[in-house]
């Protein structure tokens, strides 16, 4: 995305096809927005009442079709350039993951088999520190929230690296306020 939020290109790659090092880069992108200090700079938020004016529609349809969707894709990365502020050119990052939650018995020992499939989309926003070379993510979120052991449709981890940097005008649009 250029610094005014207009899409220069996209790049719809599946993992397999990766090379083993741009492989590693993703995964670490991945890892800074979901392994990020839980409530310091990765919080928890709630859908707006009315979840019709959020990006809620959209984010079930991307997380249910497995990011499969190019049109639905163009559509998060118009809603995030027009509302992320930045100061250059930057790349969204999207992801699609399955967990396998594992079933705990009440004493707290872990089981055999499952108790849900937790499927998530992450998304990570970084500034290109080259020609097409992602920096470290500043903004993303992890859709829906893990929160006690279980997906919540109604929840969403947003990721920020910098605190003082707010985003209001894409938390907006992201929550439906």
């Amino acid at each position: 995305m250029d610094e005014e939020g207009f899409d220069n290109g996209t790049f719809n790659i599946h993992f397999g096809k990766l090379s083993q090092a741009e492989t590693k880069r993703n995964l670490e992108m991945a890892k800074t927005v979901i392994f990020a200090d839980t409530n310091e700079k990765l919080k928890e938020y709630r859908f707006g009442k009315n979840q019709k004016n959020s990006l809620w529609p959209l984010l079930m349809t991307l997380k249910d079709n497995g990011l499969k969707d190019d049109a639905m894709l163009a559509t998060l990365y118009e809603v995030i350039g027009e509302s992320y502020q930045a100061s250059g050119e930057y790349c969204i990052f999207m992801f699609y993951g399955s967990y396998d939650i594992p079933v705990k018995a009440k004493d707290k020992a872990w089981l055999e088999g499952s108790e849900e499939i937790y499927n998530f989309i992450i998304c990570a926003v970084a500034p290109l520190v080259g020609e097409y070379e992602p920096g470290k993510p500043e903004f993303g979120f992890l859709f829906p929230a893990f929160s006690e052991r279980s997906s919540c449709i109604d929840l969403i981890d947003v990721f920020r690296a910098d605190l003082t940097t707010r985003q209001d005008d894409l938390m907006k649009r992201l929550l439906g306020e």
